[in-house]
């Protein structure tokens, strides 16, 4: 029986751009949920592989299946889009290629539940890892934490792509820029803004396989940045003020440094954006691998 629309407490979102061929699969993972409180939205990014046609055939599925058309916009339009349409109180974003375990739902929906005061927090976030079991990232663990993404990537150093779930409310509180012409938002210029606000509760569970793909973003990473240098820069300018240590407020400074280049705005309205003196002995060092990146 198809959930109504005030049980849904778990909105799963898709985003996907010609990926007919995964979503079967991906569909397949959620058909196996122990948990049933959730629903399944989908924002085809421009598709001419007919995904439209192949959604369709999900209706009979006991969870509500949603689908949205856009033109080609790039994924944070689309994520956008999925947070407005949301009923689901968590936002939980599954990309096309990936897949999740049949106890991903429930684990979710528990370690909020049980959560001190969930009222207090952004949302919880836990473990991605490859297809066959292993962790992403650090191999140590953050069991049942609650702190913002700063001190869990700078103070307890986690490394790798983690499985956030946030607030549905939260993310409507802080949607992703969208700048004209500019298909890439980096996720973590928002994640970090959230950040500044909200914590999350981190646990050490796998609730996320993923598959990196030859053409996927993580592939294409710094052509796509190159190509939409504002979101970039803005992403850098803001993790060089951020409350983490010297060296790597620097190092965000000298990659701000770095796709600053590609901006159109003058030196002078660059420099307004960050610290002038520090910049001084970013420049530098920006300057070479600008020069190198152009070589390649």
């Amino acid at each position: 029986m198809i959930q109504e629309h005030r049980d849904i407490k778990i909105t799963v979102f898709t985003p996907t751009y010609n990926r007919k061929q995964l979503l079967l699969r991906l569909f397949e993972s959620l058909k196996k949920q122990s948990y049933a409180f959730f629903e399944w939205i989908i924002v085809d990014d421009g598709s001419a592989d007919g995904t439209e046609e192949l959604v369709k055939q999900f209706s009979s599925a006991h969870f509500p299946v949603r689908y949205y058309y856009q033109d080609n916009a790039g994924k944070h339009f689309a994520i956008n889009r999925g947070v407005q349409e949301a009923a689901g109180n968590l936002f939980f974003i599954l990309d096309s290629d990936d897949v999740i375990p049949e106890n991903a739902l429930s684990i979710v929906a528990q370690k909020y539940d049980n959560a001190k005061d969930p009222s207090k927090i952004g949302g919880v976030a836990g473990r991605k890892a490859y297809f066959d079991g292993r962790l992403i990232g650090s191999q140590n663990g953050i069991n049942d934490e609650i702190m913002d993404v700063f001190e869990f990537r700078y103070g307890r150093k986690m490394t790798g792509d983690m499985c956030e779930v946030f607030k549905t409310s939260v993310l409507k509180e802080f949607p992703f820029p969208e700048i004209k012409g500019e298909k890439f938002c980096p996720e973590a210029l928002v994640w970090n803004r959230i950040g500044t606000k909200y914590p999350l509760l981190w646990f050490n569970e796998a609730i996320y396989y993923a598959e990196y793909q030859p053409e996927g973003l993580t592939a294409r990473i710094f052509e796509i940045r190159k190509k939409s240098p504002v979101a970039t820069t803005i992403c850098y300018q803001e993790l060089s003020k951020a409350p983490i240590p010297f060296k790597d407020r620097f190092r965000a400074l000298i990659n701000y440094w770095r796709f600053a280049f590609y901006l159109d705005s003058s030196l002078g309205q660059k420099l307004k954006a960050v610290d002038p003196v520090l910049s001084l002995f970013a420049l530098p060092i920006a300057s070479l691998m600008y020069l190198n990146d152009k070589r390649k």
